[in-house]
């Protein structure tokens, strides 16, 4: 009976630590999206601003 708690108790924990890997997966995801999206405004920016001065 023991062994068979440590089974389910192994196996939740997996799972959960399975899903906070994919939590943080997605987290690293949308801050790279964002980032991305940033760097692209700031790069427009910098084409307008280079645009003007000429």
């Amino acid at each position: 009976m023991y062994l068979i708690d440590q089974d389910l108790v192994r196996s939740h924990m997996d799972q959960r630590l399975a899903e906070a890997g994919q939590a943080a997966r997605a987290r690293r995801l949308a801050s790279a999206r964002r980032w991305s999206r940033r760097a692209a405004r700031a790069s427009q920016r910098a084409a307008r601003a280079n645009s003007a001065v000429w």
